[in-house]
């Protein structure tokens, strides 16, 4: 690869770097390092703004990355049944804000209130008036999360994990929803909104509850938010959404974001940042030339399959380089298309 003509011209140099180097190059990332990529990814999502938006969803998730060696800071983890890390991942919509690898062995919330502290602040300095909502799954339901969002306002939709608790305030809702699924035959979704506060916290919150019956079985779940609203609205419409993150975090496996296989700490947070500029890179080509097309809600893997994994013939005289394309690929109409759209004017 360090000889292929097109990534000497992209680079600027003709003699690229070897395998070698490129292991000493990741095995020099820092703390610094993650930091500055990472304050890009966001000014990035900022400058992709032509106004101020109305409001922002920030999406948290952690997902497993198994590993199979001796690296830095693996752990065995109970629930995955395996050694792996547990990277934090930030959305917003389609874009991506935050890929931060942590160990296995910590709460799964662990640093999600800092990194959220630091895109409010960043984010209110570029747009005072924008009203930043926090979606997560019941992995991130901690009181002391919560109540830094109730001091900033900042908005909040989350899930609750079940207990005896929850299931003996929803069990009149549950028993009707069983009782009307049994006399219509169709599945049933009730809700209801009651305040809910753990012995441990020091203030009641306003918690959901869906009341679900099918032929399956009683499905109760529970979101708690600060939002005011009608409760079914609430959780269809904003919690339910955070489904379509899981599909985002997928796409970082599709650009390599689970080979964390350096030994090294931050050489493998290095590799998931790699792979996170990447995803912003496919991100932009999907939002800002793919719009409106056939691949227009592609994913990663489908752009890099039909766009840029193209067979072509290379000629280099001198100074010169040519690229032969197929004139019988299918999507050349379409190549054409985005190569214009990404042209400057």
């Amino acid at each position: 690869m360090r000889e292929d003509p097109l990534h000497q011209i992209v680079v600027g140099n003709e003699h690229l770097a070897s395998a070698p180097t490129l292991c000493r190059f990741e095995n020099r990332q820092s703390r610094e390092t993650a930091w500055a990529v990472t304050a890009v990814l966001v000014e990035q999502f900022i400058a992709s703004h032509k106004s101020p938006p109305a409001y922002l969803i920030l999406d948290f998730d952690g997902t497993d990355t198994p590993v199979h060696g001796k690296q830095e800071g693996r752990f065995f983890h109970g629930y995955y049944d395996c050694y792996c890390f547990l990277p934090l991942y930030v959305f917003c919509g389609d874009q991506l804000l935050v890929a931060y690898l942590r160990p296995s062995n910590i709460d799964p919330a662990r640093h999600a209130a800092a990194i959220l502290k630091l895109l409010v602040k960043r984010l209110r300095q570029a747009w005072p008036r924008t009203r930043i909502v926090f979606r997560a799954d019941s992995g991130f339901c901690r009181d002391m999360l919560l109540s830094w969002c109730d001091r900033n306002d900042v908005k909040y939709v989350v899930g609750i994990a079940k207990n005896e608790r929850l299931l003996a305030t929803a069990e009149e809702l549950m028993a009707r929803a069983k009782q009307e699924f049994i006399r219509t035959g169709k599945k049933q979704r009730l809700f209801k909104g009651y305040d809910y506060a753990a012995l441990t916290w020091k203030t009641l919150r306003w918690v959901i509850a869906k009341a679900e019956h099918t032929d399956k079985g009683s499905n109760p779940r529970f979101v708690m938010t600060n939002i005011v609203g009608d409760p079914q609205k609430i959780y269809d419409r904003r919690y339910c959404a955070r489904g379509e993150m899981e599909n985002r975090v997928k796409e970082q496996m599709q650009l390599f974001a689970d080979r964390v296989s350096a030994h090294r700490w931050w050489a493998n947070q290095w590799r998931l940042l790699l792979s996170a500029i990447a995803y912003t890179l496919k991100e932009s080509l999907r939002r800002l030339a793919l719009a409106g097309t056939e691949l227009a809600q592609a994913t990663v893997e489908t752009i890099r399959t039909k766009l840029v994994k193209i067979g072509a013939v290379v000629v280099r005289k001198l100074s010169i380089v040519r690229i032969h394309l197929s004139s019988h690929h299918p999507m050349q109409d379409l190549f054409r298309h985005v190569a214009r759209g990404l042209c400057p004017p």
